[in-house]
């Protein structure tokens, strides 16, 4: 696959992957919580909590999105393996830890709290899990692109 018909491709999923975010987070969440406040009325009082939780949740994720459209931008100019894009790397990989160590952590707060039920901390390890991998992957890829741009940058000085 050539490497402007990549960068489309990778765009294109960036662009979809953030829509659906849109709609889960503007439409899914507060349908989903407001049917569910009620339905459990003793939760009814943590709606909004919840609501802006995931919500901030989000920022995060945009950012990561932000940053995968400027690899793919780099991508497609034929400059995958340079240090802007393994800096970028890095930030997504900083990113999700963030995101996902707030995420836990609120849960576990809300637990505490009264405004979470066990079995939903129990679901949240899943949403960790992914953050967590996604943090290790985007780590291993920044190094790598690192190593691969610098030894771009000695192959193109001895020329």
């Amino acid at each position: 696959m050539e490497q402007k018909s990549l960068s489309k491709w990778l765009k294109f999923i960036i662009a979809g992957i953030g829509l659906c975010g849109l709609v889960i987070y503007l439409l899914v969440v507060p349908v989903f919580g407001s049917e569910l406040a009620e339905q459990n009325p003793e939760y009814a009082f943590a709606y909004y909590p919840w609501a802006v939780f995931l919500w901030i949740t989000a920022i995060p994720c945009y950012a990561v999105l932000f940053f995968g459209w400027r690899i793919s931008d780099k991508i497609g100019r034929d400059q995958s393996f340079c240090i802007e894009n393994a800096v970028d790397l890095k930030r997504i990989s900083v990113l999700a830890a963030g995101d996902s160590i707030f995420f836990f952590a609120m849960n576990i707060i809300y637990l505490f709290l009264g405004m979470n039920h066990p079995g939903i901390v129990l679901a949240s390890l899943i949403v960790t899990f992914i953050g967590v991998s996604i943090t290790v992957a985007a780590a291993a890829l920044s190094h790598l692109v690192m190593k691969a741009a610098k030894l771009q940058e000695d192959s193109d000085l001895t020329i």
